[in-house]
């Protein structure tokens, strides 16, 4: 499954036990400017955090020409799915790929009537995204902002999906 983005042809796969290292340093250079305004950037920590909860059953890598390129997260919990370690690596965002990714997961949510949570870091350039496709605030701390989507709340654009 795949697209093509204003800069580059993407595609998702099933995540492995096998990408957990390449998924938890990608974590660790898109989270650390954000952690470190916040003052809450650990070196190992930031690592560790993503290798205890990485399930690769509900998360997909993205790569771009096939090489990694990003992974996203979409965890089934009691009353909605959490959207959960969505990472690109930096040289690659603004350019469509997070939000044709992003497009593509909300569509299955969508289909299923399922309501879709997230939580991003205070400041973080990630909530406009998220905002873009129908996310709205549902609470917020010092470090963390909670939204949530209803399902069919996202962005009218059209996706292009072709098989890969």
């Amino acid at each position: 499954m795949g697209a093509t983005g204003a800069t580059a042809d993407w595609d998702i796969r099933p995540a492995s036990a096998g990408d957990v290292e390449a998924v938890a340093e990608l974590r660790a250079v898109v989270m650390r400017a954000d952690l470190e305004r916040l003052g809450r950037y650990d070196d190992q920590r930031v690592r560790q955090r993503l290798r205890d909860g990485f399930d690769p059953a509900h998360t997909w890598v993205i790569e771009v020409s096939g090489a990694f390129a990003g992974c996203v997260a979409l965890r089934p919990a009691e009353d909605a799915h959490w959207l959960e370690h969505f990472y690109l690596d930096p040289h690659l965002q603004g350019g469509g790929i997070g939000s044709g990714v992003l497009r593509l997961l909300l569509e299955r949510c969508d289909r299923d009537g399922a309501l879709v949570r997230l939580n991003v870091l205070q400041g973080s350039a990630a909530r406009r995204l998220y905002e873009r496709h129908g996310f709205t605030l549902e609470t917020e701390d010092p470090v963390d902002v909670f939204m949530v989507r209803a399902p069919g709340r996202g962005s009218p654009m059209p996706l292009v999906i072709h098989s890969g």
